[in-house]
């Protein structure tokens, strides 16, 4: 029997740990191909590249599965796999680990969640992975039996159409997981902070930084889970209707 395709990619670049640690944790379970950023494109979100030409390169490294590199986002790198590498259709495509957290309003910023509501859009099985965890040096090892068992039910069972997922993976300090958590994205937003700064010919320029609010106290979001020790898996999709909301413009169609 054919084993499935996996894709893998993420936005941290094609030497990020995280990419490494997802590609062999996933590589047990179907035969991978991984297509990457050639650099980090953190914060990317589902930007694609149109300015300059798209370049493509299989690296030539010892490795038990395919790595290729692209000189744009993460979904250029989703599209150039799926249309130019690959021979057919991936049976799923999963995006991380990335270097970081993904919760709440972040996946509004995030090249590794644009990458999975890619795949979603190409009727692709989509699953993208974070670690609250900065550090180059983060240990990923502690997730591997989520992210397995999270693919091979996906694998099993599918997803719903036009829906992805958002894997978050707490900071455990050490600490044994509490186990998974489905969630909601909590109400949140950033307060940007832009830190001022002047090169050699006193010129100013500026370092964008922040601080994350999170407004919202339900025990059901992703954020709370994450603080609590959990595993936070929300589906998400990429329909941006406010569904909510189109009934209060109704009246607007009747002007003439």
């Amino acid at each position: 029997m054919q084993k499935p395709l996996i894709l893998v990619t993420n936005d941290d670049g094609i030497n990020a740990a995280g990419l490494n640690a997802l590609a062999e944790f996933v590589s047990e379970i179907g035969d991978v191909v991984v297509v990457a950023p050639d650099q980090p494109r953190s914060g990317q979100s589902h930007a694609i590249t149109i300015e300059i030409p798209l370049k493509y390169q299989r690296l030539n490294r010892d490795s038990k599965y395919p790595l290729y590199t692209c000189n744009g986002t993460p979904v250029d790198a989703v599209k150039i796999a799926k249309n130019k590498i690959l021979d057919r259709k991936p049976d799923l495509l999963v995006s991380g680990i990335n270097h970081g957290s993904n919760s709440s309003v972040n996946i509004i910023y995030s090249g590794t969640v644009a990458a999975v509501l890619e795949g979603a859009m190409a009727g692709i099985p989509s699953v993208g992975f974070s670690l609250l965890d900065y550090s180059p040096f983060a240990n990923f090892d502690f997730t591997k039996k989520y992210v397995q068992k999270i693919v091979n039910n996906v694998l099993d069972q599918g997803l719903p159409k036009d829906t992805a997922l958002n894997v978050n993976f707490p900071y455990t300090n050490g600490q044994p997981l509490k186990g998974l958590k489905i969630c909601r994205q909590a109400k949140a937003f950033w307060e940007e902070e832009f830190e001022s700064r002047q090169d050699p010919h006193q010129r100013e320029y500026f370092w964008l930084k922040g601080k994350f609010n999170n407004m919202d106290n339900g025990k059901d979001t992703d954020e709370w889970a994450l603080a609590n020790g959990y595993v936070s898996m929300v589906p998400i999709h990429y329909d941006f209707t406010a569904h909510h909301a189109i009934d209060k413009f109704k009246s607007w169609e009747n002007y003439d």
